[in-house]
């Protein structure tokens, strides 16, 4: 056996790569990890993390709002943006931290550097030399796309500058329709800014149920976001009053900050993959199995740098599979069906299971189960907002496999409900459930009418 300087080499130090780095070590491998920027990765530098904090931040204004209905008078509520980014950044530097002496209490060593690979089993990191291992993990993750042949893109920001930035703008276009940029959209209109979302889709977040979709397009223009569908940036240009946002519909608005949400590539770029022969998919993500071993028999790869589903705990159980494959002796492939998943919107969303559309390709004939309404929260504040809950339902076997809630707490919910389906939950078993009451979620369990959309039966 050759002699190498580590048993693994992890290259990118985040979610999935900081698992999968300690649980190879604590089984007692030589283990080492570069990371170009900080530890924690994308969900905890500029994902996920910082990105809730910024959702709890705009939700207060509608807080107040709503405690106006219930006898509270709520006066000279101001929002302090460098405060706040102040304590945002003091949170991540201390999980940041926490991730770092997780590796070192692992036994795992750190190298703060860019990683490539010279050969199957030759690393050079930045500014530290040459390092062998015998076998390599990529987990670098992914990173925004920008549309750079777009006249004025360098005049816009990605997702990553939006966590950053020196003040609050006062107006702000978003382009995209994806998560991040819905997210973004009710983030920033929370906090009081002039907020415009553009995509150039016929409706917002692409691969979710229709139904939520539209309802969240509805809900976020009951928040003051200006939703501008079927049109898209022919061009940015600087303006007296700041950037001047030119669309292909022919129209204009102005803004001081845009930003570009158009989606993430897996971050495979230099890193000389292609070099010692891994395969790359056609956007440029790591080709692998069901056990994420890449083309080459001593490289895998784990987490969003794959393009699998693109979650932070997708990526944690990745890793662990990778190590209790190949250090730990029982192979193990994770499941990617049935992965729950939610969106920060506002209101929120969550999922697990197949849209109605990918079930009737799959299934055929289905039971759909639909409810919308305004939450009892909203009583008394004259707010019309409303919760939509959706189950999908398989006709010839009854299993539930989709299930849809944009409300307050969706993501809470959500999270149980994928329990049950992973098992193989059927509507009958489902009904069962006896209800807890009040609460939003017992609609989930107490939709017995099957719905007909408008044009089959149904009366408006």
């Amino acid at each position: 056996m050759a002699n190498y300087d580590y048993d693994l080499f992890v290259i990118g130090a985040g979610s999935g790569g900081v698992r999968a780095a300690r649980m190879a070590a604590m089984s007692g491998a030589r283990v080492a990890v570069a990371e170009e920027h900080r530890v924690g990765g994308t969900c905890v530098i500029r994902g996920c993390v910082p990105k809730k904090f910024m959702v709890y931040a705009s939700e207060f204004a509608h807080h107040f709002k709503t405690a106006e209905g219930y006898g509270w008078t709520v006066e000279g509520a101001t929002f302090d943006w460098p405060r706040f980014l102040a304590e945002k950044d003091k949170e991540i530097a201390r999980l940041s931290g926490i991730y770092v002496r997780n590796l070192q209490n692992a036994g795992a060593e750190l190298l703060h550097g860019r990683a490539t690979l010279t050969d199957a089993h030759t690393v050079e990191v930045a500014g530290r030399g040459t390092v062998t291992a015998d076998k390599i993990l990529i987990a670098t993750g992914g990173q925004p796309w920008m549309p750079t042949e777009l006249p004025g893109c360098e005049l816009a920001i990605s997702s990553n500058e939006a966590f950053h930035l020196e003040a609050l703008p006062k107006r702000i276009v978003i382009a995209g329709g994806g998560y991040i940029a819905v997210e973004f959209a009710g983030i920033f209109a929370g906090l009081g800014v002039e907020t415009t979302l553009v995509h150039r889709g016929p409706n917002i977040l692409r691969g979710f149920d229709d139904d939520v979709r539209s309802h969240v397009a509805e809900e976020l223009e009951k928040r003051g976001v200006k939703v501008l569908l079927a049109t898209q940036h022919t061009a940015v240009e600087k303006a007296a009053g700041g950037l001047d946002n030119r669309f292909a519909n022919g129209h204009h608005c102005e803004s001081d900050v845009v930003m570009f949400a158009l989606g993430r590539v897996p971050h495979t770029a230099g890193l000389g993959l292609e070099q010692v022969g891994v395969k790359l998919t056609e956007n440029g993500a790591v080709a692998v199995d069901d056990y994420s071993k890449s083309s080459v028999d001593n490289i895998w790869a784990v987490g969003d740098v794959t393009d699998r589903i693109n979650l932070t705990p997708v990526a944690i159980r990745e890793g662990a599979a990778f190590v209790e494959t190949v250090f730990n002796d029982r192979p193990t492939r994770f499941d990617h069906e049935m992965v729950a998943s939610a969106v920060f919107s506002q209101p929120p969303v969550g999922s697990v299971g197949l849209s109605e559309a990918e079930a009737r390709k799959q299934y055929g004939k289905l039971d759909i189960y639909l409810a919308r309404f305004k939450a009892m929260k909203y009583t008394f504040t004259g707010q019309d907002e409303r919760c939509l809950m959706k189950l999908v339902v398989d006709q010839a076997t009854q299993k539930v496999v989709g299930c849809h809630v944009v409300s307050p707490d969706a993501p809470e919910m959500i999270q149980m409900a994928a329990i049950a389906m992973k098992l193989g939950v059927t509507k009958a078993q489902w009904d069962s459930t006896c209800a807890v009451h009040p609460t939003l979620a017992e609609e989930l369990v107490t939709m017995r009418e099957k719905y007909v959309p408008l044009g089959m039966g149904q009366v408006a």
